[in-house]
């Protein structure tokens, strides 16, 4: 399944670039499940990024590899693919996306494609996902204003 969210922000696309780092890849992480960051390695292709998802009675590895990274003179982008993910996955692909939309505004996509162990649960995952993504559209406004 895939889904797709688009962002504006007040800042050019360079500055929203510098901006992706640990700092807002804690901000963003919404508030069930908890989230312990065990490593962040960046957004540059080979880096590995991997979580702790803590569902209360049990606990769950996810671990993203950033499979591309691109800069240009109007994109930054980067994929990040799950290598060991939550037993709710099996197929994770999330490319981010940074798009100079003029001098000083840009837009953020987070463009994902996923797949369950049952098609079924893919419809249930689906508004849950969107919903843990559509929080991320006010902390990308407020952190990345002119």
């Amino acid at each position: 399944m895939q889904l797709k969210l688009t962002t504006k922000v007040t800042q050019d696309y360079i500055s929203v670039k510098e901006g992706f780092n640990e700092k807002l890849f804690l901000s963003l992480n919404p508030p069930f499940p908890p989230v312990k960051l065990k490593e962040f390695g960046g957004c540059n292709k080979g880096d590995i990024v991997h979580l702790e998802l803590n569902f209360i009675f049990f606990k769950q590895d996810w671990i993203s590899e950033i499979t591309y990274d691109n800069t240009s003179d109007s994109v930054f982008e980067f994929v990040d693919e799950g290598t060991k993910l939550p037993f709710f996955l099996k197929y994770w692909k999330h490319h981010h996306v940074v798009k100079k939309d003029n001098k000083d505004q840009s837009l953020i996509i987070d463009d994902i494609t996923f797949k369950s162990p049952f098609i079924l649960m893919d419809f249930f995952l689906f508004p849950v996902l969107w919903l843990q993504f559509a929080y991320r559209k006010p902390i990308y406004k407020r952190i990345f204003k002119s």
